[in-house]
């Protein structure tokens, strides 16, 4: 059972959510989930490059070019398999807010691109322009992205890549974090030239300037109305899943690429019926020096602030 991190306002499209408190979604029953804590107040996130002017980060987040990113406490290593939901707020909208995962890995090569023992085989050891096909195009049941178990050119074994986006102690650090969408003319933005939410955290930046090894993984839903679009900008990874079909897919080691999706002209082959509400399912990698570009552009209705979805224990 996925866990729903909820506040809202109103219009479901403003810069803040609920009332500037906090709150905490239950997870296995064993510990809890900052929600999305809102507010109006905070610090200036700049222009949102509309021509609407300056809008208001909350203080506790770090600004990006559009919008910014807070990170959140470690995930528990063990959450369990079950655990309740969080209420929807507001009318049901989400507002700019969503709630997603970061997880650390060591880098399988240090800078000499000497391979480094405890390493992870997959990141900073591979360059290249992409590679559509990595994963399949059908989330998988645990809504995690399922590998295509053939030869790729970017990543290494099947175990390996199951590793990227489920805790396991012994291989990489998981903690929470929330990105602050800007609004602007209709459309939400984040956008970061430097995405780098683990700098000096978890494993730390192990000698580069950056903490360049890590994936993000988010889940939320949306209600599809017409007229929708999705764009994806970044390097490394990125896929996206709509109604867990595969939607965009930007794999592999590569330097920025786009990618949109119509949802109006994808609409048959998603499945979509206007008026319903569908999942989206997001899963990033940065896996290598020097850049970490990651932008989102849509005008999505989303309808919460982020799933968090439970883990069989490891």
């Amino acid at each position: 059972m996925a866990l729903v991190a909820c506040g809202g306002d109103d219009d479901g499209n403003g810069g803040g959510l609920g009332s500037g408190g906090s709150a905490t979604v239950p997870l296995g029953g064993k510990s809890s989930v900052p929600a999305p804590t809102g507010g109006t107040g905070g610090k200036s996130g700049g222009s949102n490059g509309t021509g609407a002017g300056p809008y208001m980060l909350p203080d506790d987040f770090t600004p990006a070019n559009n919008g910014g990113w807070k990170l959140g406490e470690e995930v528990p290593t063990n959450p369990g398999s079950t655990g309740g939901t969080g209420g929807m707020g507001g009318s049901g909208g989400c507002g700019a807010e969503i709630l997603g995962v970061v997880r650390d890995f060591r880098a399988g090569k240090d800078k000499d691109q000497k391979v480094l023992p405890n390493g992870h085989p997959d990141f900073e050891t591979f360059t290249g322009n992409g590679e559509k096909g990595i994963v399949d195009v059908t989330l998988g049941s645990d809504l995690k992205p399922v590998y295509v178990d053939s030869e790729h050119r970017f990543t290494t074994t099947k175990e390996n890549f199951d590793q990227w986006y489920r805790t396991d102690p012994d291989v990489n650090q998981a903690h929470f974090v929330s990105f602050y969408l800007q609004p602007g003319d209709g459309v939400l933005t984040f956008f970061s030239n430097a995405f780098f939410p683990l700098d000096g955290e978890a494993f730390g930046n192990e000698g580069w300037n950056h903490n360049y090894h890590f994936t993000t993984e988010v889940h939320t839903t949306f209600q599809y109305n017409g007229g929708e679009t999705f764009s994806f900008t970044g390097d490394d990874d990125l896929w996206v899943f709509i109604n867990k079909k595969l939607a965009i897919d930007l794999g592999g080691l590569h330097r920025s690429q786009t990618d949109e999706v119509d949802l109006d002209e994808e609409a048959a082959r998603l499945g979509l019926t206007k008026g319903q509400i569908y999942p989206l399912d997001l899963f990033h990698a940065e896996r290598h020096t020097s850049d970490s570009n990651f932008r989102i552009d849509t005008n999505l209705a989303f309808v919460d602030c982020g799933i968090i979805v439970p883990e069989e224990p490891r």
